[in-house]
C-alpha cells in the first residue's frame, strides 16, 4: 500500500507557486491577489477561509476577506461581488458556501465574473471544462487531478467509479476523469443515493473516489485488492481526547487500506490540495490564462 501524502505535495506545489510569486516581484511586479467572501459564522468555513488566508501569505500572494453578517442581504452581497468583479487589482475571489438560506446560491455564483471564478463554479466555468477549454477547474477535483499526476498513478482505460454526484466535486471529477486527458481517459461510473448494487459497483472499481459525506461509508467489502481510493469527506467527531473531536473520512481508512495499491488518509490527503488548486487559479488569472 502507497500513502498519496496530500501534505508534502501540496507542499511542492506552494514552494513553486513561491518562486513564480518572488519572480513576479523582484521584476517589479504586484503579486497575484486572491479574495474571499464569507458570510456568516459557519465553523468549517472561517477554518478554510482562515487556511487560505495563511497560504496566500505562504507563496507571496495578496490576501483579501469579506467577513460580513449572517443577515447580509443579498442585494448588499451581489454589490461586493461587482466591486470586486471590477476591480483590477483583485485577481480572481471566491464566494464561500454554504450561504444562509435567503441568499440565493445560483444567482451569487452567476454573478462572478468567470474571468475571477477561481473557485470553477461558474456555469461558463464549467461548460468550458466540459468542452476541454481552458477554464478554472474546480478546486478540490482539480487537486484530485494533481495527486494522480504527481503520483503517477495510471488511469488511462482504468474503471473510475465516483460515489457522489455534488455539482462540488462528484460531477466535475467524473468528467474531467472521462476527457481524453492524462490522467484521465477513464471509464467512469457515478454513483448516489438511487443506485442499486452500490457495494458491487464500487467493487469493480480500479480507481475509487468517495465524495459521499458520509463517516466511514466506504468499507473493505467495498474494495477490490490494487484498486487506488480517493477520499474526498472530511468529518469532525467528538470524542474525550485533548482537542475534543478526531477528523475522519468518508472510506474507514484503517480495514481499507490493506487492500489498497493507493490511498489519501484524512487528514493529509485531499483536503490539503483544495485550497493550493485554488492558489494555482489565481496565478492563471493573473497570468490571463482563461
Amino acid at each position: 500500500m502507497n500513502l498519496i501524502n496530500g501534505k508534502k505535495i501540496a507542499s511542492e506545489i506552494k514552494m513553486e507557486l513561491a518562486a513564480k510569486s518572488a519572480a513576479l516581484i523582484d521584476n517589479g511586479e504586484r503579486p497575484p491577489h486572491l479574495a474571499a467572501i464569507i458570510v456568516g459564522e459557519d465553523a468549517a468555513s472561517l477554518t478554510y477561509v482562515s487556511s487560505k488566508e495563511k497560504s496566500c501569505a505562504e507563496v507571496g500572494f495578496t490576501s483579501t476577506v469579506y467577513r460580513l453578517e449572517a443577515t447580509t442581504t443579498e442585494k448588499k452581497l451581489i454589490e461586493i461581488i461587482d466591486f470586486l468583479n471590477s476591480d483590477d487589482e483583485v485577481d480572481g475571489f471566491i464566494v464561500q458556501l454554504p450561504l444562509p438560506a435567503h441568499i440565493n446560491v445560483h444567482n451569487i455564483i452567476q454573478r462572478i465574473d468567470p474571468k475571477k471564478d477561481v473557485d470553477g463554479f461558474h456555469p461558463v466555468s464549467l461548460g468550458r471544462m466540459v468542452l476541454s477549454q481552458p477554464t478554472f477547474l474546480p478546486a478540490t477535483p482539480f487537486g484530485i487531478i494533481q495527486l494522480l499526476e504527481r503520483c503517477k498513478i495510471e488511469t488511462h482505460g482504468k474503471h473510475c467509479v465516483v460515489l457522489g454526484r455534488s455539482n462540488i466535486v462528484g460531477t466535475p471529477i467524473s468528467i474531467m476523469l472521462s476527457r481524453k486527458t492524462n490522467p484521465g481517459n477513464c471509464t467512469v461510473t457515478i454513483c448516489h443515493t438511487g443506485t442499486r448494487n452500490l457495494k458491487e459497483i464500487a467493487r469493480s472499481a480500479d480507481i475509487l473516489i468517495a465524495a459521499m459525506g458520509q463517516p466511514g461509508f466506504v468499507t473493505a467489502d467495498m474494495v477490490k485488492e490494487g484498486a487506488v481510493v480517493i477520499d474526498v469527506g472530511i468529518h469532525r467527531i467528538e470524542d474525550k481526547s485533548e482537542k475534543g473531536y478526531h477528523i475522519v473520512g468518508d472510506v474507514k481508512f484503517d480495514e481499507v487500506a490493506p487492500k489498497c495499491s493507493w490511498i489519501t488518509p484524512v487528514p493529509g490527503g485531499v483536503g490539503l490540495m483544495t485550497i493550493v488548486s485554488l492558489l494555482t487559479n489565481t496565478l492563471k488569472a493573473y497570468n490571463k490564462e482563461v
